[in-house]
């Protein structure tokens, strides 16, 4: 295992992100349709938050199976913003960051996604599961 890997060799580069002005129901769809648990929120190219699947839980019945939940879901929604439920005060890495200090990171901090930022600019998104994914290529 080398010590100075940069994360820029496990991040995803081709980030599926949400504009700022995108509703709720629009990230739902993202997070169904690609099977993943963190979506950044950019203005331009410009990071300004996080949204995570955990967060459409917490306002909505989105685990629900019945049919009546899909409407309280709609209506739930349309009650909020994008920017209401995003995260705001993100922590970011730049793509030269180790994973090993990435690691580190996301083993003292209570989410489990980071974006990559360079010069201001979203270049990806680095994961928990990517990190376990590149252990256990080490293996």
């Amino acid at each position: 295992m080398k010590k100075r890997t940069p994360i820029s060799e496990i991040m995803t580069s081709d980030v599926i992100a949400l504009n700022k002005t995108d509703d709720l129901e629009q990230a739902e769809k993202l997070f169904k349709a690609h099977n993943i648990r963190h979506i950044p929120v950019v203005s331009g190219d410009q990071i300004i938050g996080m949204l995570s699947y955990t967060d459409l839980l917490r306002i909505s019945f989105a685990d629900a199976a019945d049919d009546y939940a899909v409407d309280v879901e709609s209506v739930v929604y349309n009650m909020f913003t994008i920017e209401q439920v995003m995260a705001k005060n993100l922590v970011s890495v730049s793509s030269s960051t180790t994973i090993k200090e990435v690691a580190q990171l996301l083993a003292k901090k209570e989410f489990h996604a980071l974006p990559v930022v360079d010069n201001n600019v979203l270049v990806g998104i680095v994961t928990t599961t990517d990190l376990i994914n590149y252990l256990i290529n080490q293996f």
